[in-house]
């Protein structure tokens, strides 16, 4: 028979140290929303108030099914009894503790279970829980301002207030003045954070049109939060792929999630303004959104599958799932974060979600090409006028059209006669656009070619190589970089024409092909240039 000693754990370093789950403050005041749903509230009132000292007080008032003497202990209690109801969104009984005291030093907790209930306090004070050096809940006469909160939200009905005191973790450092105008100012760019936040994590809730979640209705300092929908639904967003995937438990069951992928429209497709900018077209914003019981767990992240690019930062995927995938899906205590096994994993990055990316990258190449091309409209105009300037004493080699239509020129140079196919223009695209021409597209992918048009030698850059996109284009703002990438290609060109022969006619086919191939390659990891419809071409 073993021996056995009941061993609790240090209260003072116990609840000093479980501040320290890595709550950041939208998450924490989220799980005190939760909270409000699981307690079937339809109204939660945050207040987040600054007093003349700085010192900072939140209170998240519900009018949810409220809590007796004993509900409101077992609440206060770390790992507090779970309820009946499995698709609570709290999971661990950490989470009201853990979420406050993350940011606060002072918890307090009060709730009336009916209309004719007192209202009840209790409160964790982590001072006087180190100063005793046990696990002392007090339980106070309600402050007035709290019932006053609670009043406002639920006259005289049944409801919950959650307020935080003696905050010391809000702002990243102390200012000098902590009720000074600067710490007033990052206090309310923290409230616009958490408004956008509670926007996107309860966008079901919050969307009265969207019947997967009970309707509720949040406010924060007084304004009514409003729902954003990642996904832009309300535009002609392609769906590029929806299943409904069913998942064998452990104990026999069988439970099922949903995925859904969207393609938005870019910039440039959206009907005005307002809904471009409330659609935020950002290379941040792509990835997969997972939602657990309706209320989003974490949100654009490719679960390390792959690097956020922007070709496909028009794709934005739902994947939705219950509380029954929870074991399945490793959810944290902060209920912020998700690991899916590695069937699931490779399921999703090799089958799923190939299809909807190559959907993605071709909406937003099209608009790629649209922007390159109208960027590159006088982005050349400096070469050509350079070019021309000397073309008299860069003369390389005459050159002479036997066929305009099948591009057959004779070229006689230091080196003798040689015929060559070349692409052979009457007139320039552009007036003056005699030696440096853009075009869609180049034969085999490649980056130049020589050409003659209206008889003057001249080099075809292709828009289409990602060379050009993403060497180029950032460059149109710099006239001088343009000229200079213009000016090497374009001699390049001349060169070929004065020393070529008939033995190295295929080598330089072949020398400007790995060339091509090459500087592919290397630009493979320089970002993309941007497609922004209000940028104004060079």
């Amino acid at each position: 028979m073993s021996n056995t000693v009941n061993l609790p754990p240090d209260p003072a370093r116990t609840i000093e140290g479980l501040r320290d789950t890595g709550y950041e403050f939208n998450t924490a005041v989220a799980d005190i929303i939760d909270n409000s749903i699981t307690a079937q509230a339809t109204i939660v009132d945050v207040q987040i108030e600054m007093d003349f000292r700085g010192g900072v007080r939140v209170s998240i008032a519900d009018n949810g099914i409220g809590m007796d003497r004993t509900g409101l202990e077992n609440a206060m209690k770390y790992g507090s009894k779970r309820g009946d109801d499995p698709a609570s969104l709290g999971k661990f009984g950490l989470g009201l503790k853990t979420a406050s005291t993350a940011f606060c030093r002072r918890l307090s907790v009060l709730s009336r279970a009916d209309g004719s209930s007192p209202v009840l306090q209790a409160t964790w004070d982590l001072d006087h829980v180190v100063k005793v050096s046990n696990w002392e809940l007090q339980l106070p006469d309600p402050d007035s301002e709290s019932i006053e909160h609670l009043d406002f939200v639920a006259p005289g009905e049944s409801g919950t207030v959650v307020v935080w005191e003696k905050i010391d973790r809000l702002f990243g450092h102390q200012y000098q003045n902590p009720g000074g105008a600067p710490a007033r100012k990052a206090l309310e760019q923290r409230k616009e954070r958490l408004s956008e936040h509670i926007g996107l994590v309860y966008q079901r809730y919050l969307d009265h049109d969207d019947r997967r979640a009970p309707n509720i209705q949040i406010r924060l300092g007084g304004q009514f939060v409003e729902h954003w929908d990642p996904y832009c639904q309300e535009h002609s967003t392609l769906v590029a792929q929806d299943e409904s995937v069913k998942v064998d438990l452990p104990d026999g069951s069988e439970a099922s999630f949903s995925i859904r992928a969207f393609v938005l429209l870019r910039r440039d497709e959206f009907p005005d303004a307002a809904s471009r900018d409330r659609a935020k077209i950002e290379n941040s914003r792509q990835g997969m959104y997972i939602y657990r019981e309706e209320r989003l767990i974490h949100a654009a992240d490719w679960l390390g599958m792959f690097q956020k690019e922007p070709h496909v930062s028009l794709l934005r995927v739902e994947f939705s799932f219950d509380h029954q995938l929870d074991v399945a899906f490793n959810i944290d205590i902060k209920k912020s974060r998700i690991r899916l096994n590695e069937a699931l994993w490779r399921w999703l990055k090799e089958e799923f979600l190939p299809a909807p990316r190559r959907a993605a990258e071709q909406r937003y190449r099209q608009g790629t090409k649209m922007h390159v091309k109208g960027k590159s409209k006088s982005a050349h105009d400096s070469s050509n006028r350079s070019i021309a300037s000397k073309e008299e004493q860069l003369n390389t080699a005459k050159v002479s059209v036997l066929d305009a239509d099948s591009g057959d020129v004779q070229v006689t140079n230091p080196e003798g006669t040689v015929r060559l196919k070349l692409k052979v223009s009457s007139s320039a695209s552009k007036p003056g656009q005699c030696f440096v021409e853009a075009v869609d597209s180049i034969d085999d992918g490649m980056l130049w070619e020589p050409c003659l048009i209206e008889n003057h030698k001249a080099v075809r850059i292709n828009q289409g190589h990602p060379y050009y996109e993403k060497v180029y284009v950032p460059n149109f703002v710099s006239g001088v970089t343009v000229q200079g990438m213009d000016s090497l290609l374009w001699a390049l060109c001349a060169a070929e024409f004065g020393t070529v022969n008939n033995a190295t006619k295929r080598h330089f086919a072949e020398l400007r092909f790995q060339v091509s191939r090459l500087l592919r390659t290397l630009v493979e990891e320089l970002p993309e240039p941007s497609v922004d419809d209000d940028d104004e071409a060079a």
